[in-house]
């Protein structure tokens, strides 16, 4: 039995508004449960674009998608929301509720679970509290459940934004740029929080980052992607710094 959480082949995405740019052209790789995958590469390179056909935020113009075996390529409408809810989304922003508690903001990642009047209505399920704090307790930040959002700093609002993700309960997670706003030490404290999690929940998680210092350190896989294509797939210990390089070069205009 195929047990990968995450499975592309052949994806591509070419967007119609943009005079019809191939903004991703032949994305195959596989995502483990408890493996830490980084992509690396420059801004407009595809990194984004990947997750987001992945997350089903975008629907890829070719190619294929699988989420715990189940395709999810072609899923739209409630299919689409189901199918979603194994892949935990965790943004460069952590975009809390500012004037609600932690806890509600976590409470909030529960939701798509819950298909009633009540949770459409934007009540959150109450019976859920237990595991969100559980969550809380994961990221360290239990003790901070009845405080405002808003009071945070941005290290610990990103670890409520992940314990919000984890509130689906969900297979694996998928981080676009999560630390890009955070200060070096914050960053290193998320990057430590999402290895953890891949190590001792078997989470797999797929982070997108801009620091080869920090894939380096913390991935166990690392793609390299530059004008929409995968230019390498490899251990962080046989990667080259002249790879690493290549992927920064100017693009050719």
């Amino acid at each position: 039995m195929n047990s990968m959480l995450v499975e592309t082949n052949g994806l591509g995405m070419r967007y119609a508004t943009q005079g019809g740019k191939l903004a991703l052209d032949g994305a195959s790789f596989s995502l483990a449960p408890g493996e830490f995958l980084v992509i690396l590469g420059q801004n407009g390179c595809g990194k984004s674009t990947l997750l987001k056909c992945i997350a089903g935020l975008l629907r890829p113009t070719a190619g294929h998608i699988r989420v715990v075996g189940r395709d999810i390529t072609a899923l739209t409408g409630r299919a689409l929301a189901d199918a979603r809810m194994a892949l935990g989304m965790v943004f460069q922003q952590a975009r809390l509720i500012g004037r609600r508690s932690v806890l509600s903001n976590v409470l909030c990642g529960t939701l798509g679970r819950h298909h009633g009047v009540a949770s459409s209505l934007g009540f959150l399920p109450r019976d859920e509290t237990g595991h969100a704090l559980r969550c809380l307790d994961q990221v360290g930040l239990k003790a901070f459940a009845r405080q405002r959002a808003g009071t945070l700093s941005g290290g610990q609002a990103q670890r409520v934004a992940i314990a919000r993700a984890l509130a689906q309960r969900p297979s694996a997670l998928l981080a676009d740029e999560p630390v890009a706003s955070l200060d070096p030490e914050a960053a290193e404290e998320v990057m430590r929080l999402l290895r953890r999690l891949s190590r001792d929940e078997g989470l797999g998680v797929i982070c997108v980052l801009h620091q080869p210092d920090l894939a380096r350190r913390y991935a166990d896989r690392i793609i390299g992607m530059r004008q929409g294509q995968m230019v390498f797939d490899t251990r962080p210990d046989t990667l080259q710094e002249a790879e690493i390089a290549a992927l920064y070069e100017a693009t050719p205009s």
